[in-house]
């Protein structure tokens, strides 16, 4: 069996690439493979800044979840243009999401819509769901094909859970940025944003 990994970075890298060609402002990028698989659901893919240093330059990580390769060529394109809408979002001093990077806002939307995503709504995490319509996926042809070319295996899901830790209905921590703090159940957050009243800013759930 030949190697599984460089090809498919590459095919990535490759894909990124043309993304770029057609994106003017969509940023270079370290391509990260690894698991999705969370507690809180499977992550295909995600664009963070600045978490790589070459000299003395920062350059940006781009993850992409091995249990998504499952989904093929144009799956994963999709995937990949979702993050670039990110990173454009970014060059432009967007602010594409809140709750830490989970709730994805109209303005993510419209710039994913503009590189040729269909998006649907979901209350729990925004305009989040991708697909790839026809249209974009014929522009994209040979950077699908060389992705089913290189996707020969992918990451198999794993189960997070069990474990004996008994549930707690203290809820979590949130925080606006005049300091106000309130505590609310996960189902509450993640129900839509939670305004402050002095502020108007969103309550946003502290780190772990």
């Amino acid at each position: 069996m030949g190697n599984v990994s460089s090809p498919l970075v590459k095919a990535i890298e490759q894909t990124w690439s043309a993304i770029q060609r057609r994106h003017g402002d969509v940023p270079e990028v370290v391509v990260t493979l690894a698991s999705g698989t969370s507690p809180r659901g499977m992550k295909l893919g995600h664009f963070a800044a600045d978490r790589w240093v070459r000299g003395e330059a920062a350059i940006h990580e781009l993850f992409i979840g091995g249990e998504g390769l499952a989904r093929g060529g144009v799956g994963t394109l999709g995937t990949l243009v979702h993050e670039a809408a990110h990173a454009a979002a970014a060059a432009r001093g967007i602010q594409d999401t809140s709750r830490q990077g989970r709730y994805h806002n109209k303005r993510f939307k419209e710039i994913a819509e503009s590189f040729g995503l269909a998006l649907e709504h979901d209350p729990s995490i925004g305009w989040s769901t991708t697909t790839v319509p026809d249209a974009t996926a014929a522009r994209y042809a040979a950077e699908i094909r060389r992705l089913d070319a290189a996707i020969t295996a992918h990451r198999r899901a794993e189960i997070i859970g069990g474990g004996g830790r008994a549930k707690t209905n203290n809820g979590k921590a949130a925080v606006c940025s005049c300091g106000r703090k309130i505590r609310a159940s996960l189902a509450v957050l993640d129900a839509g944003p939670i305004l402050c009243g002095i502020c108007g800013d969103e309550f946003e759930a502290e780190a772990a």
